[in-house]
């Protein structure tokens, strides 16, 4: 019983990490796991934020001689940051659970009222329940869907996971502290705060609810503001000590340096995230629809939790109400803010939510507690963790990356199809461009090819870690680059810019890249430009060239009438019983591709090698569409 006093934090922490462990990721998955893990290994600069924190937590962690795969590496990183998260938690839990009675009612009421009130908190928790409700609280927001995805691969939400989890438990313990000790509780908040802020911004959503806390406990007075005048130079410093990572990085000339933020303004414009503003707040329609998809899916992050987290929000505005106050604001900011951000894979911004949910699951389970109060210890324990097992059970299909390998198949299968020092160019960032990132420059896995981002191009930074890799590739376009990054200026500044002259020379650059290339390198273009930019003119090839079906690209040539021999496709994709939407792309788009390679290779009457790609496209995808002029060959 001792032990389980002691230790019930790390006893959340084991469980949730021994589940996540089976469900952890082997390799590269899909969105930003290969930039980023390329950039924990390497030292480098990622997207906006930049999250130097992360940067730096993980690049320390590759040193360790754990695991002879890196990637697999990093996810155990994020699974450990998430299991960490989920045992600070339930520290934080028991913590309010000790306190209980600070979170209570703080109007004024009438008699018939504080009858009520004592009714309602007559029933006291002796200290087994309040564990036995810690760890299960813990083990309900461990194994929402969305959270527990973040333990499966690297993702600086994995860090931020912990991160939140400190937060509020120095918050909530600055909040309960004794006039002993609330100076250096809220300094440690204060602390904990400037850690969270060095990773995602995301943080802010936590000032709200905070300052809540803060205010009720330390009153609207000179001494706050004295108090809050200290936290935030310690906050900002440790703003600043992290954040100087950056710059004293990009200096060194990193191989990924997303931003090369060098200067004050790269920094600011870096750390702010400018080029995804664009999509914070931008329709009405829009944050309809991010709502509607969160309101959808809430059922499927907890299940029959959620039942037990809306009895609590009930309870707690009846008798908690400083806790309810506290918490839906915590709720309702991060609700309000992630609607209003316009992207597709919007569910790690609810997370804070599911923080909030599982925190009004504990009155919840007090509610529970009290009404069926015959139930001995052990009872209780077997009907509380039927809501956390059910989760397990339920999202176990829908998580479980444990045999993902698909977007590793993918990414070697088209730089490996590639002749030496040949450009691939596309913008298929999701499921080639971050994964190649990994593979090239941590396992130095066909280094020679040339990996160019068309959406990237329209940042001036990116010429730079161009040239830094692959230095020869931009000769001959110069005057182009200089002209377009004169006429992108103003637009990174926020000033007047000419959009019809930056989108004229950015179409310039895209087509003259291929021409003073063309003669030294092989130079490939991934579908998605064909079917999408080239179809709409928004993209042109020079004059006199064509496009030839290759293997999982299309190859830039002089003349389309000469037979262009490609690749057998000898890859094979390990393809997981468990899709989603990255997964079917790639099949689709991969299947395709060989389907138009067996039309090229029957055009040129080769009618074997025909066979060969279409044998491989069916296997891939056995729901291809298959053309009619293919058809006999199916057969034969």
């Amino acid at each position: 019983m001792n032990y389980l006093k002691k230790y019930y934090p790390i006893i959340v922490s084991l469980i949730s990490a021994v589940i996540y462990y089976l469900t952890l990721a082997p390799s590269v998955v899909q969105i930003d796991c290969g930039e980023l893990a390329a950039v924990q290994i390497t030292l480098g600069i990622a997207h906006p934020t930049g999250y130097p924190l992360f940067t730096i937590v993980g690049y320390l962690f590759s040193l360790i001689p754990l695991f002879s795969s890196k990637i697999f590496q990093m996810n155990f990183l994020a699974m450990l940051f998430v299991s960490i998260g989920v045992g600070i938690f339930s520290y934080s839990v028991k913590l309010i659970l000790n306190n209980i009675d600070k979170f209570s009612k703080i109007q004024n009421y009438n008699t018939k009222k504080k009858n009520q009130k004592t009714q309602l908190q007559i029933f006291e928790l002796n200290e087994i329940q309040k564990i036995i409700i810690s760890i299960i609280a813990g083990l309900i927001l461990a194994f929402s869907k969305t959270f527990w995805l973040q333990s499966t691969s690297v993702e600086v939400y994995s860090f931020q996971i912990l991160l939140f989890s400190l937060i509020i438990s120095s918050l909530l313990n600055a909040y309960v502290s004794n006039d002993n000790d609330d100076k250096k509780s809220w300094i440690i908040f204060s602390i904990a705060l400037g850690f969270g802020f060095s990773n995602h911004m995301t943080t802010l959503l936590l000032i709200p609810a905070s300052a809540y806390l803060f205010f009720i406990k330390n009153k609207f007075d000179k001494n706050s503001f004295k108090k809050i005048l200290i936290m935030f130079s310690i906050f900002l410093l440790v703003l600043i000590i992290n954040y100087s990572y950056l710059p004293i990085r990009a200096s060194q000339n990193p191989i990924l340096n997303w931003g090369n933020p060098v200067d004050l303004e790269r920094i600011i414009r870096h750390i702010s995230g400018f080029q995804y503003q664009v999509w914070l707040f931008s329709s009405t329609d829009s944050a309809k629809k991010q709502f509607t998809h969160f309101i959808t899916n809430l059922p499927y992050e907890f299940y029959l939790s959620l039942v037990i987290s809306l009895i609590g929000i009930i309870f707690s505005f009846r008798v908690y109400q400083r806790f309810f106050v506290f918490n839906i604001i915590l709720f309702l900011f991060t609700i309000i803010y992630s609607i209003n951000y316009d992207i597709n894979d919007i569910d790690s911004y609810f997370l804070l939510s599911y923080f909030s949910l599982s925190l009004f699951s504990i009155y919840g389970m007090i509610w529970l507690v009290k009404k069926f109060a015959q139930l001995k210890n052990y009872q209780l324990t077997l009907v509380l963790s039927l809501f956390p097992i059910i989760q397990i059970l339920a999202s176990l299909n829908s998580v479980n990356q444990n045999k993902n390998f698909i977007y590793e198949d993918y990414t070697k299968a088209i730089l490996n199809s590639l002749p030496n020092n040949s450009i691939v160019f596309g913008y298929q960032w999701d499921y080639f461009v971050s994964p190649s990132y990994y593979f090239q420059f941590v396992e130095n896995f066909r280094r020679d090819v040339a990996v160019i981002d068309k959406e990237l191009l329209r940042r001036s930074w990116y010429y730079k870690q161009i040239d830094t890799n692959y230095p020869d590739i931009l000769d001959g376009i110069n005057t182009e680059i200089k002209l377009f990054l004169d006429a992108l200026k103003p637009f990174e500044r926020k000033e007047n810019y000419n959009p019809n002259l930056l989108e004229s020379l950015y179409r310039q650059i895209m087509t003259n890249l291929i021409t003073t290339n063309i003669n030294k390198r092989d130079y490939h273009i991934t579908p998605e430009i064909i079917e999408n930019e080239l179809r709409r003119g928004e993209f042109n090839l020079p004059e006199g060239y064509d496009l030839v079906p290759y293997l999982l690209t299309y190859k830039v040539v002089k003349n389309s009438t000469v037979y262009v021999e490609a690749p057998l496709p000898n890859f094979s994709f390990r393809i997981d019983k468990i899709k989603d939407k990255y997964q079917d792309s790639i099949i689709k788009i991969s299947s395709a591709m060989l389907i138009n390679r067996a039309l090229y290779e029957r055009i040129h009457n080769k009618d074997e090698r025909a066979k060969v790609y279409l044998r491989k496209a069916l296997e891939i995808n056995s729901n291809a569409v298959i053309p009619n002029q293919l058809k006999d060959l199916i057969f034969n």
